[in-house]
């Protein structure tokens, strides 16, 4: 098919244009109707705070002092999405001239947001992969999400609108209908609402306006293809910036026509918002802002007092900006990110298509023009490479299918593990598709019978689950009981460096000079039954784990003993220890690299990517059921490590409660849900215990402590201290006083991990997020801190403690 240059040159632009994000409602001003307020993100004040200013008052800060990407203005309110997305705040001004605010925190994580959007009294939002919108507040009619792909949102009175990938306009709210069929299947690039009337650009460079036209606000004015952006929508009136110039041009208001923003001196804007009849931009040479007021015929303009202004939303990598990145954006931004470069003047220059009312029919092609006719050598040039290259895609699929299917032949069969079975140390239930991984009963058995079955368990175990990360895991050695008590001097106690779960763990020598863990559980008849039976399922249960299990933040068994009443398991020693021991220090003077942000964080990462492995690739799926501090042990490298098995369950799927199971595992750190006497157990219970690791690591306090000075007192966990303060925006009061204060980007990580962290120890099981999504989280903080820079805060910016 040929393809007119005319035709195809605004289809180029049409791609290049819908990457461009519309400026929709969320912008770095907004104006608070009712009030005629209008507040903006400062630029260049080291965090981004907000100011608010009417004509003829002084400027009013806002609190929190709290770093902001975006806001967005209601009826009789503003809200501001927070940097990385994790928080939504709204304000509502009940006496500028007194300075009363009221502040709702409305969102707190643990997902970051994007593109943050008010209406009249709805706020809605994207979540960052822009694959659900959910709305707060509003009349009743808005829906709590919306799941679908879209790239921006905008919202008027009774209605929000997104745009999907199809470039379709889809809309919710009570009024919804009435303006998403009115756009029908229009493609459109952005959007954006005013209170009864929504206006557009579409794919082809035009811009066009649906709704209400009592005022005249739909009356576009001419002009030609990609000449109109930055639109902004009032009560009865509409404005936007013209290109190449960034003037404004408005209409409606029943003014009668058109008229241009300061015309004699061509002033340009960086891009306008609008609420009843008020409309404001950031001016582009010194990032003010002007408003005007559209009553009628009366324009007048109005200097408001406030300081500069980003002149955009501040983001941490440039490489999304995809039309190069705005000069000195990194002062502005205060070295905590860099703003894009507009992309509406690169579309100036190019060939305008017809628009959309009268569409061009295809220009003629000129007879010297190269054409596809069956009888030319480039059709022949072109069914030769066709055929090829559709030969070659056959073959590679065919080569797929194959490599498939031998896979399948030599790896495990998923669908017999994840049998509705769970698998524990003292509950085994099998079926016979399970029976290649059940441990065999009865677990007490004469010690040769049980030496043998347990080691033809362990080849089966290592054979038929230990496929991807665990492929080249070596089988487990059987040590004799002289190997071990040589190699730990007779288990001396120079030689013991902790406890687990079922036993005393010692450091020794192996013969090949290897340092080894070795964790020894006596099982002496003068134990009580019970005692035995719990220390022989620990032995059994973490036995089976590791023999199956193989990963960089696992720990490694190296192997096993088992003679009379001998229990001993073998592990690749971690030469920095336990995690607790880092963080509890009897002294609390120590130093190391654990004073680190980063390397906090970092540990955090290597063991929940521990955790992830367990939930999401083990077959079956594995719930650890003792996630704590002293259980993340640290390697040579200062890699983390999750440790110690001896309670963990095996269990079909991730999500599926298993009530059977008794409650187990440490004070402080056992889900409250379950421990309580719902006995659902479930992956989220290891959130709870993780999440609880995150806080010790944050405020440098045990998972149960008395505050100092109080050993009398009673004893408080670290989720009742910690969570509530976190909730309310103050993180900075719980970090650990024996660290340093968090650098700029570090700020941002440090907050983002603590909202993580309070989401996890959530009451509900079905409130806490994935552990999948706490890997994402703690991937983003480290970025964040991989991307600080060196220079410190200053002595105004370094705290959050005091109020504007």
């Amino acid at each position: 098919m040929t393809i007119p240059p005319a035709a195809a040159a605004a289809v180029f632009l049409a791609l290049i244009v819908v990457a461009v994000e519309g400026l929709g409602s969320a912008a770095t001003i907004a104006v608070i109707q009712s009030s005629g307020t209008v507040c903006g993100v400062l630029a260049g004040d080291g965090r981004e705070k907000i100011r608010c200013a009417r004509v003829g008052q002084p400027v009013l800060a806002i609190a929190p002092k709290l770093s902001f990407e975006e806001i967005s203005g209601g009826r009789d309110f503003f809200c501001g999405l927070s940097s990385g997305g994790l928080k939504i705040f709204c304000w509502g001004i009940k006496n500028f001239s007194a300075g009363l605010v009221s502040t709702k925190r409305i969102y707190n994580g643990p997902f970051p947001l994007a593109d943050l959007s008010v209406g009249m009294n709805q706020v809605c939002a994207l979540d960052k992969n822009r694959t659900r919108v959910l709305c707060w507040r509003g009349d009743g009619s808005f829906p709590a999400s919306v799941d679908g792909e879209y790239r921006s949102l905008t919202s008027g009175r009774g209605f929000s609108c997104g745009i999907g990938i199809d470039n379709q306009v889809k809309c919710w709210g009570g009024r919804g209908a009435e303006f998403q069929n009115s756009f029908g299947n229009i493609s459109m690039q952005s959007i954006v609402a005013g209170d009864s009337h929504v206006c557009g650009i579409v794919l082809s460079g035009f811009l066009i306006c649906k709704g209400s036209n009592s005022s005249g606000q739909l009356n576009v004015p001419s002009g030609g293809a990609f000449e109109f952006s930055g639109l902004a929508l009032g009560l009865n009136h509409s404005c936007v910036i013209k290109q190449p110039n960034g003037t404004v041009l408005c209409w409606g208001a029943n003014a009668g026509g058109v008229w241009s923003y300061s015309p004699e001196n061509s002033m340009g804007f960086e891009f306008i918002v609008a609420g009843d009849d008020l409309t404001c931009g950031v001016i582009t040479d010194n990032f003010t802002v002007m408003c005007w007021n559209a009553d009628g015929i009366n324009h007048s303009s109005l200097a408001l007092p406030l300081p500069q202004i980003l002149p955009g939303r501040c983001v941490v990598e440039d490489s999304s900006c995809k039309c190069g990145v705005f000069p000195d954006s990194e002062s502005l931004c205060s070295d905590s990110g860099v703003i894009c470069k507009s992309c509406g003047a690169l579309f100036i220059s190019q060939p305008p298509p017809a628009p959309p009312s009268q569409p061009a029919s295809p220009p003629p092609v000129p007879e010297s023009a190269p054409i596809f006719s069956k009888s030319s050598k480039g059709w022949l040039a072109f069914c030769i490479t066709g055929s090829v290259g559709g030969l070659i895609a056959i073959f590679s699929i065919l080569c797929c299918i194959w490599i498939a299917a031998c896979r399948n032949k030599k790896v495990h069969n998923s669908s017999k593990a994840r049998q509705p079975a769970i698998l524990t140390a003292g509950n085994i239930a099998t079926n016979s598709a399970q029976s290649s991984i059940g441990i065999p009963t009865p677990l007490i058995s004469p010690s040769g019978s049980r030496s043998r079955v347990l080691r033809r368990h362990i080849s089966r175990a290592t054979s038929s689950h230990g496929r991807g990360p665990s492929s080249f895991k070596e089988r487990a050695v059987e040590f004799t009981f002289d190997d071990l008590a040589t190699a730990t001097n007779n288990f001396s106690l120079e030689c013991r460096i902790g406890t687990g779960s079922f036993g005393t763990v010692y450091k020794g020598m192996l013969k090949n000079n290897r340092e080894v863990a070795i964790k020894r559980g006596e099982l002496r008849s003068s134990l009580r039954n019970k005692k035995i039976l719990e220390k022989e399922r620990a032995f059994q249960s973490e036995l089976v784990f590791l023999s199956r299990l193989h990963h960089k933040h696992l720990v490694d068994l190296v192997g096993y003993c088992e003679e009379r009443d001998e229990r001993l398991l073998v592990y690749e020693y971690m030469k920095n220890g336990a995690l607790f021991d880092h963080l509890h220090s009897r002294t609390g003077t120590e130093t190391g690299p654990m004073d680190s942000w980063r390397m906090r964080i970092k540990v955090l990462l290597d063991a929940a990517r521990g955790i992830e492995y367990l939930h999401n690739y083990a077959v079956p799926t594995i719930i650890h059921r003792d996630i704590k501090s002293s259980n993340i042990l640290l390697d040579g490298d200062w890699v983390a490590r999750v440790s110690d098995f001896g309670l963990s369950l095996m269990g079909p799927e991730a999500e599926e409660a298993h009530p059977s199971v008794m409650a187990a595992g440490t004070m402080g750190y056992i889900d409250p849900e379950y421990y309580g006497g719902i006995q659902q157990l479930t992956t989220k219970s290891d959130i709870y215990g993780f999440g609880v690791v995150m806080l010790e690591m944050l405020t440098g306090r045990r998972a149960i402590f008395r505050e100092e000075g109080e050993e009398s007192g009673e004893p408080v966990s670290v989720v009742e201290y910690a969570a509530p303060i976190v909730d309310d925006g103050e993180t900075w009061r719980v970090l650990d006083r024996r660290m340093s204060r968090p650098e700029l980007r570090e700020a941002e990580a440090v907050e983002l991990v603590a909202y993580t962290a309070v989401h996890c120890v959530s009451m509900k099981g079905k409130d806490r997020p994935t552990i999948t999504d706490v890997v994402m989280n703690l991937e983003s903080a480290l970025a964040l801190c991989d991307t600080r820079k060196e220079d410190s805060w200053s002595s105004s910016n370094m705290s959050f403690s005091s109020r504007d």
